[in-house]
């Protein structure tokens, strides 16, 4: 099976900038949990990775964040799919912790626990630390221009990257979701 790793606020549900901090907050962003009951039935491994610096900031409680990810795993089943895992930094920018995208150290632990290599997997995100801490890893980075995608996007034309510029770049989750089920057939 192959992996596929997403970001969850942006990718999955609707994002804030004031964080999103409970279950009654986290609203799926419309089409993107049925893209990934489609992606799941056809043989993608679906790990999340998050930032959850809101944790470490003290705006919710594990409690929160848990019944967040049984709402999302919950919609995910009822609609026919399945995640691998999901695994998240509850670090702040200044812990300088592994685990904190853009560094790789959510990756690593999609590694170790799911038994495979992150190398060549697709990494969807609506940021560029989403999509740097794939490349660390040999992901191949997709963008999204929901959540904070279209300020990434604007970000890279103010100062290119070189090494994101043969990323793909989609409206949603919902519409990369027929390329990453044409890539599972090459």
């Amino acid at each position: 099976m192959a992996l596929l790793i997403l970001d969850r606020d942006g990718v999955i549900n609707q994002d804030s900038d004031d964080y999103i901090k409970s279950v009654e907050e986290w609203q799926p962003i419309p089409g993107s949990i049925a893209a990934m009951a489609r992606l799941s039935q056809a043989g993608y491994r679906i790990a999340i990775a998050t930032n959850q610096s809101g944790l470490g900031r003290g705006y919710f409680q594990p409690a929160d964040l848990e019944a967040m990810h049984a709402k999302m795993t919950a919609l995910l089943h009822e609609a026919g799919g399945e995640l691998a895992g999901i695994f998240f930094c509850p670090h702040t920018p200044d812990d300088n912790c592994d685990c904190r995208k853009p560094k790789a150290g959510l990756i690593d632990a999609i590694e170790q626990a799911l038994g495979c290599s992150a190398e060549n997997a697709y990494i969807v995100g609506d940021s560029l630390r989403d999509l740097k801490a794939g490349l660390v890893k040999g992901c191949k980075p997709l963008l999204v221009k929901t959540g904070k995608g279209q300020r990434s996007l604007k970000k890279l034309a103010e100062q290119p990257q070189p090494e994101l510029n043969h990323m793909q770049v989609f409206d949603s989750l919902a519409d990369s979701c027929d390329f990453l089920l044409a890539q599972l057939k090459k």
